[in-house]
Order: structure tokens, then sequence, then C-alpha cells
């Protein structure tokens, strides 16, 4: 007898079990439309039969990555829209100075987020990714929405500390998990297309943040002023920090129904297809434990490697959120364009991150290289954003620089997070990615208080950026020296089969 829901959620139930339940059978098959009895077809054809790893890989790759995408584009905006909320919030709140801005920025990674980073990764990968994932999206949402209610520093502060706690564990908890549905030779490939959230959330914010952020002001449009209306008595930059809330509320419901924990719960894989992908996954853990990955998680913490991932990761992040907080205040400070003409250059720069990301990942598979793949990237943005020091170019030319810097400052990412995995493994890797993520993120608290703090001394941002070239090449360097991920001898460049999936044959 089939078991029926609760009557008091029974319709929303009701409607969310089928709309899974379509969603497993049809949107998995999507790339792949031979099988069973279309497989006679596809010899005729002259089309391969695709095994049941093959299949099982394509599968995980269409249902499970674009949730995880989506989550990332809307977790990525909340952490940092307050970069275009201050643009009018400082003239509502007169209290409100660069230096609060940007130590209200980094209280997002004090204390809350770096105690409860490595519980909420050992939970991913002990308990149930789905849940925890689920009830982190729904806090934080909530958490973010409230923002819009700040008066004082002190308000500000105590959001961005709580944001953070509810945040903690998202990300390494997302890395963890691609871990238990992602082959070693499909795992950067995947987490670029992970990754290349970030770039894309920078790219639609401003663009959807525009409309949200003039309500309430005053704007001047072909030379005429343009009074925008309050909507319920609040300002833009209160209706940004709710209208970016809400949206992580409705899509922690989704990760509840729709994301699976391990292959071997998913029922929207065949038999042969979990078998098959349960068995590869497990060659992976045994060919690391050989290879010396089998450490406790004290053994990992005090590992020389796993420390010096942490300081590389802290010094390029300081840079990364740096850069990101403080872009649109020097832009405006440097060329003093209007909102729309902002909006529009800061949809540039993240273009190049979205490239890089994908090249990097897509290069960093095919030849089996990690440690270039992560240090090149940064050195090269590195080096645009010292460029940006040299005199005053003209806007085109600065917009070129940014964007080579911020591929610099994203480009690395999914060559980088697989140097963990190479030498640990279980909850020494998802604790150590964890350890990772939570002090190398302070890095997010160190930049932008630093560039607030020197501009209101200062009144130039020229200094803030010359400590983040600084911090940048410092990471780089770090990860060249690891001597991690450094190309097989004998690495096979055929590329896996997720290429299939980019490069159709």
């Amino acid at each position: 007898m089939r078991r029926r829901e609760p009557p008091s959620l029974g319709g929303f139930f009701l409607f969310a079990r089928r709309a899974s339940a379509w969603y497993g059978r049809v949107i998995p098959n999507l790339p792949e439309r031979g099988r069973g009895g279309d497989m006679a077809n596809a010899f005729n054809q002259g089309q391969p039969v695709r095994s049941a790893l093959d299949r099982a890989r394509t599968k995980a790759y269409f249902r499970l990555l674009p949730i995880l995408f989506a989550c990332y584009v809307i977790a990525y905006v909340d952490r940092n829209n307050v970069g275009l909320a201050k643009l009018n919030m400082m003239d509502d709140l007169p209290a409100f100075t660069e230096t609060v801005i940007g130590v209200g920025s980094g209280f997002f990674f004090f204390t809350g987020y770096l105690l409860l980073e490595i519980p909420g990764t050992l939970l991913v990968e002990k308990w149930s990714a789905r849940k925890w994932i689920s009830r982190i999206m729904i806090t934080w949402g909530i958490v973010a929405a409230l923002t819009a209610t700040v008066r004082e520093p002190w308000h500000f502060y105590g959001f961005r500390f709580t944001l953070g706690l509810a945040e903690a564990g998202f990300f390494p908890g997302v890395i963890v998990y691609l871990t238990h549905w992602f082959p070693s030779r499909d795992r950067a490939r995947a987490l670029s297309w992970f990754l290349i959230a970030t770039p894309i959330a920078q790219f639609i914010s401003p663009f959807i943040s525009y409309y949200m952020l003039r309500i309430g002001t005053v704007e001047k449009v072909g030379g005429v002023l343009v009074h925008h209306a309050a909507i319920l008595g609040l300002h833009g930059w209160q209706w940004l920090f709710i209208g970016w809330g809400l949206p992580a509320i409705v899509f922690g419901f989704v990760v509840f129904f729709f994301l699976t924990d391990r292959p071997s719960q998913a029922r929207w894989l065949e038999p042969d297809e979990r078998d098959a992908l349960e068995e590869e996954l497990a060659r992976d853990r045994a060919h690391r434990k050989a290879t010396g990955g089998h450490l406790t998680l004290a053994q990992a913490f005090a590992n020389p490697k796993v420390l010096m991932l942490t300081a590389a990761y802290f010094f390029i992040v300081t840079g990364n959120y740096g850069v990101e907080i403080f872009l649109p205040s020097i832009l405006r400070d440097w060329y003093q364009p209007d909102y729309r003409l902002l909006t529009l250059i800061l949809m540039v720069p993240p273009l190049g991150s979205l490239v890089g990301q994908l090249l990097v990942g897509w290069s960093s598979d095919r030849t089996k290289e990690r440690r270039l793949h992560a240090s090149l990237p940064i050195l090269l943005g590195a080096g645009a954003l010292s460029l940006t020091l040299i005199g005053k170019p003209p806007l085109p030319v600065m917009i070129a620089l940014f964007t080579v810097a911020a591929l610099g400052l994203k480009a690395y990412l999914p060559a980088f997070w697989t140097l963990p995995s190479l030498f640990l493994t279980e909850a020494a890797a998802a604790g150590s990615i964890g350890l990772i993520n939570s002090v190398g993120n302070l890095g997010g608290a160190l930049g932008p208080s630093l560039l607030g703090f020197l501009k209101d001394k200062t009144h130039s941002y020229v200094p803030g950026l010359i400590y983040l070239c600084i911090s940048m090449a410092a990471s780089a360097v770090i990860i060249l020296m690891l001597g991690l991920g450094r190309k097989p001898e004998h690495a096979s460049t055929a590329a896996p089969i997720l290429d299939e999936i980019i490069e159709p044959v």
C-alpha cells in the first residue's frame, strides 16, 4: 500500500513528490536517448552503446549540478550584495562609513563561520548533504532578508555575523558532496561548472539589483530628475536584501526534495548504473588510501600540506573579497558613472571569471595537472590588478584590467579544490576542506576591512589595492611551492566522458 503524506501538509508534499518523480525520470535522460529497445538503433546509426558507468556519470551531472549551481548563485549574491547596497545605504544611514561597511562585510567570516564550517562539512560526509544544505539555505535566506531592518552599525555587524553562522558549511559541504558522486577524473570539470555560479551571480546581480536599488531614490534620466517612490516605506537597499533573501528560502525546499545523498540512494539511476558508479568511487578511495591518504582528522589538520593550502586560500580570498565588495565604490570614485552605467560596467568582469573557470576546469581534467592550473591564473590576475594603479587609464582599459583580475581571482578554483582529495580521503578530506575554507575565508574579513580602513585614513583606494596584489602573489607562490598536483608522467590526455556534454561529437 502506498504511504500517504501527513494530511496537514498533504497538498504541498504531494506536489513536491510528483515534481521530483518527473524530474528524476525526465531530466537525467535528456542527454541519453537510446536505452533498452533503442540500443539496436544506436548500433545501426553508428553510435556506440555507452556503459552503465558513463550513463550514471552523465545522469549525475545533469541531475545534481543545475541545482547546486542555482543555490550557489543565490548564496554568492546574498554574501556580496552589500557592495551594491552600500551605494545608497550610506546615504540613508549616516553612521555607516567605509570602515563600518568593510568591517561588517568581514563579520560574515568571523567566529561563527569559522567554528561551524568544519562540523558542517563533517555532517555532509557522515549524515546528509541534502538535509544540511536545505537547512543552510532556509536559515540564511531569512537572515539575509532581515538585514533590511538594520539602523545602526552594531545591527549590521550582528546580521552579518548571523549570516555567517547560517551559511557555514555550504561551500565545503558541496565540495565534499561532489566527491560522493564524481570520480577523480571528472571532479575538476564538475567543480568548474558549480563554481561558475560565482561569476554568473556577479553578472546577473547588478542588472537585477539596479531596479531594486533605485526604489526610494532620485535618479537623473536624460538630464531630468526622476523620483522613484519607496515601496511599503522601504528603500532600494532594503529591497535588495529582501529580494535576494527570499529565493534562498525557496531553494532550501528544492534541495530537500530533489538532491540525493549518494548513488546507492538514487532511484533515478538504473541498478547497474548505481553499482557501476559506486564501484568507480570505491576504486578512487582505495587508490588514495594506498598512496598515503588514510589519515585521521587530527593528522590531517597537522599535515603541512593542509596548512599550506589554508594559507594559500587565505591570501587569494583576501584579494577576492577586497575587490568584489569595493569594486562598485572604486569605479564610482574614479570615474563617477551613474547607477545605470555602473551596473552595466559591473557585468563585464565576471565574464573573465566565467571563461577562466571553464577553461581551467576543462584543461586541468584533460591534462591531469592541477598545480600550474591553480597558480598561474592567480599570478595573471595579480599582474592585471597592479596595472590598474598606474595612472588613470580610460574607462574601457580599466574595465579590461579588472576583467583579467577577476579571471585570476576565480579561474584557479576548479584546480585548487581538487588538491585536498589528492592525498586525503573520507573524514580527513571533509574536515580538511572545511578547515581550508573556514580559516582561508578569514581573508574575506581582512580584505574588505583593510580596504575600507585604508580608504578612510588615506582617502584613496590605492594602498589597499597594493596590499591585495601582494596577497594574491603570495597565494600563487605557496601553491607552486607545495608541489601537489603535477601532471602524472604517464597521464592519458584522452578527454573524460563529460567532454561529450561540452563538446558534441
